[in-house]
């Protein structure tokens, strides 16, 4: 059956570890994207289509012929190779829960991973239904290694099937998503898609139409360092001024512990160095664009107000752009987000349009130009070991996709 072969190729790519490395400027940033990238390439071969190509960068990039006697919009299909370097995504060993009977999961390599259920309640949806989660001791890979398996498994059915009407079909598999660097060597004229769609999104039935807007500032701490011994009114200890930087970032708001639905915050994630200098790095996220420019100046007042009380010492900032809200591009092409909804609605499924606290290579690609709406993938807790996905989630967004093809090969080309 082909939901049989949707999850066969599920399990082989989980166990390619991909995992993202931020700690390098190569891209792809691990040596196991290149060997995924190399292994979808072949399948693609394999499925009859001859404009199959890995980059230099190890983009995988792909087209499957439309079928349609006039032009029709190119529609594109997106997924990233690598996985979260938040957890281990090395010998990752997946566990098929057929008749998924309720209640909490005990995962095998490591009982004390348990998937509970008060903390899922969306496993009360999937009773009866194949999940796949990890062992315990690594992610699973459902992000976005689902995602890839959907596209695939579209390609297998579309392909073997002329009788499903479709324009042309563009593939585009990316690295280093995880690492914000996704799209960054992505040539759009290349691409030539009209609109794209992510397959990186969360349960059935969800369609993500905003997400954050996104920058990180760098903020350098610049001390005065010499032996302790004598380091009365010379010494001046960057990871002090660092500290009391912190001490002043808000805490009852603006900060990830204590925001939800469109709230945007604050939130140090990494800070290094040492007497003499350090360095802090932190994420600025709001889906209303302009208030990045808030958040920034929120950080250079606390840095004006931490400098006086270390003389000597230097706080400098610098904010680098990362990606944009998806809604501010969608509403250039109303289609990409009305003719999802209507695949839904004509598979007889729910649709619900939703909002990423956080983003996707959807955010950049439309910040770029290609309208790029994020689709249901069926993947649950992303980046932890406690992930699991849905195997009949997975086959539900295998069937919008076709059916987002047939309405894309029923529009005009403009």
């Amino acid at each position: 059956m082909s939901i049989d072969r949707l999850l066969e190729r599920f399990l082989r790519y989980v166990q390619i570890d991909t995992t993202a490395n931020d700690q390098t400027d190569e891209y792809p940033s691990s040596a196991g994207q290149w060997d995924l990238g190399r292994m979808l390439a072949d399948e693609l071969h394999g499925l009859g289509l001859a404009d199959v190509q890995i980059t230099e960068r190890g983009l995988v990039i792909a087209t499957l012929p439309g079928n349609r006697p006039q032009p029709t919009p190119v529609m594109a299909l997106n997924s990233h190779l690598d996985t979260s370097p938040e957890t281990s995504g090395r010998d990752v060993r997946p566990q098929v829960i057929r008749d998924y009977a309720g209640g909490d999961i005990v995962l095998p390599g490591n009982p004390q991973q348990v998937i509970r259920v008060e903390e899922n309640p969306e496993l009360n949806s999937v009773l009866g239904k194949t999940l796949i989660t990890s062992d315990g001791n690594t992610l699973l890979g459902g992000d976005d290694k689902a995602g890839l398996a959907i596209i695939m498994e579209v390609v297998a059915r579309v392909s073997a099937d002329p009788s499903i009407p479709h324009g042309d079909l563009r593939i585009l598999f990316t690295c280093d998503e995880e690492i914000g660097r996704g799209v960054d060597y992505v040539d759009l004229a290349q691409l030539g898609a009209d609109v794209c769609y992510t397959l990186d999104g969360p349960a059935a039935g969800h369609l993500d139409v905003e997400t954050f807007s996104a920058d990180l500032a760098t903020v350098h701490f610049q001390g005065v360092n010499i032996h302790p011994s004598m380091g009365k009114d010379r010494m001046v200890n960057a990871i002090r001024v660092a500290a009391a930087f912190i001490d002043r970032l808000p805490r009852s708001e603006l900060s990830p512990e204590t925001t939800s639905d469109r709230e945007g915050f604050l939130h140090p994630y990494t800070l290094e160095g040492g007497v003499a200098d350090a360095k802090l790095k932190v994420l600025l996220r709001d889906f209303d664009t302009p208030r990045l420019a808030e958040h920034a100046q929120r950080l250079q007042q606390i840095a004006d107000e931490v400098r006086p009380e270390f003389p000597g010492c230097d706080i400098q900032i610098t904010v680098t752009q990362q990606y944009r809200n998806l809604g501010d591009g969608l509403a250039k092409e109303p289609r990409a987000v009305a003719l999802a909804e209507l695949a839904h609605h004509r598979l007889g499924l729910a649709c619900q349009q939703s909002i990423i606290r956080g983003g996707t290579d959807g955010s950049r690609l439309t910040e770029l130009g290609l309208p790029t709406p994020n689709l249901s993938s069926g993947q649950h807790n992303p980046h932890s070991p406690l992930e699991w996905a849905c195997l009949e989630e997975m086959e539900q967004a295998v069937e919008v996709v076709i059916e987002l093809m047939k309405l894309w090969g029923a529009q005009a080309k403009t």
